[in-house]
């Protein structure tokens, strides 16, 4: 209940038990979030959506997973946290697990981005070309393009590789995003 890190436990993606860090990150009270789903903590019913879908392979295969991505607070702020998680039931993992939450504001300050931004930076986390991301979004390559350079420009960098950096160095296979087909 004490540990310095936020720590919870689900059942199928409902919170069953978290200790005092976890609440706190999130602006709640460890009492206030017990039997809530999960969602609660999410951007959007999107992006819990794709963290499911992202997560449960490698949970099946390793029993392991971890990512960093954008939560959501009581009070509508986003932030980026390192989540890790361990499946009690790796057959079917989501049905019971124990997740990690580690705050990642101080080092990682949330930089708002749209949808198409978003959308755009998943693509290029796949390693994705600007003509392949234009295929999968039915866009120009041309506007693709001036996407990235907006992106580049929000992070300050000069390249895809300083901005998978300003966005901590992780590879693709641990951002998260919310990636859609929908324009």
């Amino acid at each position: 209940m004490h540990a310095p890190v936020g720590l919870v436990v689900t059942e199928s993606r409902l919170i069953r038990e978290c200790n005092n860090a976890f609440a706190r990150m999130f602006g709640y009270t460890p009492d206030a979030l017990r039997s809530q789903m999960f969602s609660v903590l999410y951007p959007s019913d999107e992006e819990f959506v794709n963290i499911r879908d992202r997560g449960v392979k490698q949970l099946r295969e390793t029993n392991t997973y971890w990512d960093e991505r954008i939560m959501a607070r009581k009070d509508g702020k986003l932030f980026w946290c390192r989540v890790r998680g361990h499946s009690f039931t790796p057959e079917s993992p989501l049905d019971r697990a124990v997740w990690s939450f580690a705050d990642l504001s101080d080092t990682r300050p949330y930089l708002p981005l749209t949808r198409r931004e978003r959308e755009i930076l998943s693509h290029l986390s796949d390693g994705l070309t600007s003509k392949e991301i234009a295929l999968q979004l039915d866009l120009s390559h041309r506007t693709v393009e001036v996407y990235r350079a907006k992106l580049l420009k929000k992070f300050n960098v000069a390249n895809t590789s300083g901005l998978f950096h300003a966005l901590g160095g992780i590879d693709s296979s641990h951002v998260a995003s919310n990636s859609s087909n929908k324009s």
